[in-house]
């Protein structure tokens, strides 16, 4: 359970200072794949990297299960992100020096697991292992991104619009690949999205605007990758 209490986010200082979050409060079961949406400076994005300890809170608390992250001293947070956080953002950022099974490797050195080849299958590539990034279509390499990332074998994966950039076949096909391997693997997942339609798959939506939650709801019958609109 992820437990997040009356957040506020600022940015600037003096009189440029802005409040981006507004008080958000929120929880997230184990297991559930959770869609937040909201128009451009809706601050769900924020949020994101907020819950993920990517940037630190102003105020407000936000604990994982025993573990309150928002007082951890850096080398704490470093290390919790290492053993529980993974991490899909809409630019890939692999390394372009590494290969497709060398850039998975990176994240399952984090977690010392021997067995992250298995995702290259999992995922889709098993024939593209030698491949360089420049060398894949935008639907392969961010596949490439998502493997790395659960290669840390991840508690919580983290995605900002993780097919903002895809075309729609690609789109459905990256989300196929990552509804089907949250089940399998068991991970709780939260992803921005500014696609409504893509809140069809998830198990709770939650909808923001200028900086606080106004809408969440369960969605007892989530859709598949292919039988949503887009």
């Amino acid at each position: 359970m992820i437990q997040i209490k009356n957040l506020h986010k600022f940015y600037g200082t003096g009189e440029s200072r802005t409040e981006i979050l507004k008080g958000v409060s929120l929880d997230i079961s184990d297991g559930d794949f959770i869609v937040l949406l909201g128009t451009s400076g809706s601050g769900k994005s924020t949020l994101l990297n907020v819950i993920s300890g990517l940037e630190p809170a102003d105020e407000g608390t936000i604990s994982y299960d025993d573990k309150t992250i928002h007082n951890m001293t850096d080398k704490e947070l470093t290390n919790f992100r290492r053993e529980t956080i993974g991490y899909v953002f809409q630019q890939y950022f692999l390394l372009p020096n590494l290969n497709v099974t060398q850039n998975i490797k990176m994240g399952a050195d984090l977690a010392n697991n021997k067995e992250y080849f298995k995702l290259l299958e999992a995922v889709g590539l098993a024939d593209k292992g030698k491949k360089y990034p420049h060398e894949l279509s935008g639907g392969e390499q961010q596949r490439v991104s998502i493997a790395r990332a659960l290669a840390k074998s991840p508690k919580v994966l983290f995605l900002d619009e993780p097919t903002g950039a895809l075309d729609e076949a690609t789109g459905r096909m990256v989300l196929d690949y990552l509804c089907k391997l949250q089940k399998e693997l068991k991970f709780t997942m939260v992803m921005v999205t500014h696609n409504q339609n893509i809140a069809e798959l998830a198990d709770m939506v939650i909808s923001m605007n200028s900086g606080k939650i106004v809408t969440q709801y369960r969605n007892e019958t989530p859709k598949s990758a292919h039988e949503i609109a887009w």
